[in-house]
Order: structure tokens, then sequence, then C-alpha cells
């Protein structure tokens, strides 16, 4: 069985289609990731995965269809969603932030997730009582990502998340990334125009244009494709 399966997805705003047909799938431990040029859909297809749209087709998480449910549901179910933008409640501290992303564990649980976190990230153990509002972008982006893993996912989705960042800080995030893959085993799902960075640290690759997934394959191989690299590497 295929861990995270998306089958014929079609999801837009009121009559306008956005997505057509969308087919994905993602082996459980994958960091796999969607590129495409604004537009393309990529946003959307997020949204749709986390409930915020109402699809045609069908989105399973380890055979659970979750297509059509609520994004709280959702959630619950194991799926964590770093938005575009990173989300990041600016008006509150790092810690405060944490805790609405841990919110439905219970006080124990909870304390012994942010703890986990913070000693994966020192620079928000050090950072506990400060607004996220003045953190740098690169911290807001650790701190959204932090945010995610409170909950304990089994699927972390992220969109854009080198929106903003310089190219230094992109390969840091990516880096992160790739560490707690390979310490947790959580399947990654990422969408970036970033191809460079993002494809050095996935495993998979899909291609999004006009709504469509129009290549897939090994994130190797579409490295060392000319036309990906001609569309998409520079």
């Amino acid at each position: 069985m295929t861990f995270f399966a998306i089958t014929g997805l079609t999801a837009g705003y009121g009559q306008g289609t956005v997505l057509h047909g969308i087919d994905i799938a993602v082996e459980e431990g994958d960091i796999a990731v969607i590129l495409g040029a604004n537009g393309a859909g990529k946003t959307t297809l997020m949204r749709t995965i986390t409930g915020m749209l109402r699809p045609r087709g069908s989105v399973q998480l380890e055979g659970v269809e979750i297509a059509g449910r609520k994004p709280h549901v959702i959630a619950r179910l194991g799926i964590a969603h770093v938005p575009q933008g990173r989300g990041t409640f600016t008006d509150l501290t790092v810690e405060e932030n944490l805790r609405v992303g841990g919110n439905r564990l219970a006080e124990n649980e909870l304390r012994s997730s942010i703890a986990r976190w913070y000693d994966f990230f020192p620079r928000l153990g050090d950072r506990a009582d400060q607004l996220a509002g003045g953190m740098s972008g690169g911290e807001q982006q650790m701190l959204a990502i932090a945010r995610a893993l409170i909950s304990q996912p089994r699927l972390l989705l992220l969109d854009e998340p080198s929106l903003g960042l310089a190219p230094k800080i992109t390969s840091e995030v990516f880096g992160v990334l790739t560490e707690i893959n390979a310490e947790t085993g959580i399947t990654v799902l990422v969408v970036e125009q970033n191809a460079k960075v993002a494809l050095a640290a996935a495993s998979k690759g899909f291609v999004m244009e006009s709504g469509r997934i129009i290549r897939s394959g090994p994130a190797a191989s579409m490295r060392d494709d000319d036309e990906i690299r001609r569309a998409y590497l520079g």
C-alpha cells in the first residue's frame, strides 16, 4: 500500500478549476518535491490536501480516505502543514507558538515534545520567551517547522519554504528537513520553486504545470534531465 496517494484530484475556487486530475504517490519515509512556477497550482494542492478546499477525486493516507474531511480531522490523522509565508503568530512568543501547534496533546506530552524540538532547534530554545515577530525570516521558518512537528505528524507538508529567504538560509532550511527525515522517518512533501536545493534534498520529484502533473520520477534523474535543467535549474 502506498503511504500517501492522490488520484484524479480536481479542485478550485468557485466555478474555476485549478487542479485537473492530479495523481501523486509518495512512499513512507520519502522526501518528495513538487516543482512548478507561480500559478501552477501548488498552493491550491496543499490547501486541498489539508481540507481547506473540497475536491473531487481521492486523497489517501495509509489507505484512509481524507478527501473532503475537515482540516482539524485531517490534522488529527497525522498531516501537518507549514503554509506559504510560514504562518507564525508574530505577537506570540516562540513557546506560545509551539503550544498552539500541540494544542491537542496532553500537557506532559506537550512539554516533552517542545523539549525535544528545542534540542533539535537550539536557537528556538534560546529564544523561547521572545516574540516570534522579532525573529529573522529563517528563524521564523524553523519555528513554523517545529510548530508543525510538535503534533507528531506522519506527513509534513511545506509550501514554498524558501520564500523570502537568502540562498544560504534556504540551504540551511532544506538541510534541517533532511536531518528531520533521517532522524524521525517522517514523510515530507514540499512544493518549491528553488529546484536546485529541493531536488538535492528529495528522493522523488514531480513537475506541476497549469494544475497538472506533467513529469515525475527519481529526484536524481530530474537533476540530470536537460529539459528540467533548462526550465528550473538555470
